[in-house]
C-alpha cells in the first residue's frame, strides 16, 4: 500500500525526535493535519489539493520537529553570536600575524631559501586560521547545545555605550608624528657624531658608508612624511590618495633598508663584535635578520593602517 503524503510527512518529522516522544507527537501532529484538511475540504477544496496545501504550509518536517523539542537549528545562536564574533575577530587579528612572523623568522635564521620561507609561512598561516575558526566555533557550539549560561549575563543599559570614535586626524596626532620624526633624526645624528654605545665613544650603529647620500635620502623621505602628516591633518583624516602616498614612502624606506641590511651595508660590521666580544659575529647575523623583519613589519603595518583609516573615513 502506498503511503499518503500525510504518512510520509509524519514519518519524516518523527525521525529526529526521541523515541519516547514519537507516539504522542505523531498522534498530535496527525490530528492537527487532519483537522486542517477537513476544514479545507468543507470549504470546497478537493481532498488531495487540501492535503498538499496543508503540508506545504507546515513546511520542512525536520524544522517542525525541532520546534517540538526546542532544538536549535544553528551552530551559534543569538545568545552567543556576539561573544563568538568578537572573540573570533580578535584572535584572527592577532594570532595568525604572530604565527607567520615567528615561522618566517625561524626559517630565515635556520638558513632556509626564500621559497621555503614563503611556503612554510603560507602553510602555517592557513592552518592557524582554520584552527582558530574551527576550535573557537566548536567551543561556542558546545556551550549552545549544553544550555550553558551566556558569558555576559548583565542586563544591558545605556551606561555601557562606548564613547564615539574620534573622526579625522587631531592636532595630537600631527604633533605626535612630527615629534617622532624629529626624535628619529636626532638619533641618527647622535649615532653618527657620538655613537650609541656608551662604553665605546664614537662607535656608530649604522654603517658610516651610508653618509652622506643614503642618510640624506632618508632625511628627504622623513621630510615628506612630515608633509604627509600635515596633509592628513588638513584633510581631517586619511584619504585613499594619502594612503597610497604613505605606502610609497614606506616602500621607499623599507626596500632600500632591507637590501642594504642583507648586503651588510646598513649596520656597522664593527658594532656588535666590539660591544659583544667573541659572540659579536653571531649576534650581528641574528639581529640583522630580526631588524629586517621589524623594518618590513613596520612598513606593512603603517601602510595597512593608512588604508584602513581611509576606508573608515569614506564610510
Amino acid at each position: 500500500m502506498t503511503a499518503s503524503l500525510t504518512d510520509r510527512y509524519i514519518d519524516a518529522a518523527m525521525r529526529t525526535l526521541p523515541e519516547r516522544q514519537r507516539a504522542d507527537l505523531s498522534a498530535e501532529l496527525r490530528a492537527s493535519i487532519e483537522d486542517q484538511i477537513d476544514a479545507r475540504v468543507e470549504a470546497g477544496e478537493p481532498r488531495e489539493a487540501a492535503e498538499y496545501a496543508v503540508l506545504t504550509e507546515l513546511g520542512d518536517p525536520e524544522v517542525l520537529a525541532a520546534g517540538y523539542t526546542d532544538r536549535p537549528l544553528w551552530l551559534v545562536g543569538p545568545r552567543y553570536f556576539l561573544d563568538w564574533w568578537r572573540l573570533l575577530k580578535l584572535l584572527l587579528a592577532i594570532v595568525p600575524v604572530c604565527a607567520a612572523f615567528g615561522v618566517a623568522l625561524g626559517q630565515t635564521l635556520s638558513g632556509a631559501t626564500i621559497g621555503e620561507v614563503i611556503g612554510s609561512t603560507v602553510a602555517v598561516l592557513f592552518q592557524v586560521i582554520v584552527h582558530i575558526a574551527f576550535w573557537t566555533t566548536l567551543v561556542f557550539v558546545v556551550l549552545e547545545r549544553s544550555g550553558h549560561a551566556p558569558m555576559n549575563t548583565a542586563t544591558w543599559s545605556p551606561d555601557q555605550l562606548p564613547e564615539p570614535r574620534p573622526r579625522g586626524a587631531g592636532l595630537g596626532d600631527l604633533i605626535g608624528s612630527l615629534v617622532f620624526l624629529a626624535i628619529t633624526v636626532g638619533v641618527v645624528l647622535w649615532d653618527h657624531f657620538i655613537g650609541l654605545a656608551p662604553l665605546h665613544p664614537g662607535l656608530s650603529f649604522l654603517d658610516d658608508g651610508l653618509w652622506p647620500w643614503w642618510i640624506t635620502g632618508l632625511f628627504v623621505i622623513m621630510g615628506l612624511e612630515a608633509l604627509l602628516a600635515v596633509a592628513v591633518y588638513a584633510a581631517r583624516g586619511w584619504t585613499y590618495a594619502l594612503a597610497v602616498f604613505n605606502g610609497i614612502l614606506n616602500a621607499a624606506v623599507a626596500l632600500p633598508a632591507i637590501w642594504l641590511l642583507f648586503e651588510g651595508r646598513l649596520i656597522n660590521p664593527e658594532f656588535w663584535p666590539t660591544v659583544a666580544g667573541d659572540s659579536g659575529a653571531e649576534v650581528h647575523g641574528v639581529l640583522s635578520v630580526i631588524v629586517g623583519f621589524v623594518i618590513a613589519g613596520i612598513a606593512i603595518w603603517s601602510t595597512a593602517d593608512g588604508v584602513i583609516k581611509a576606508a573608515r573615513g569614506r564610510n
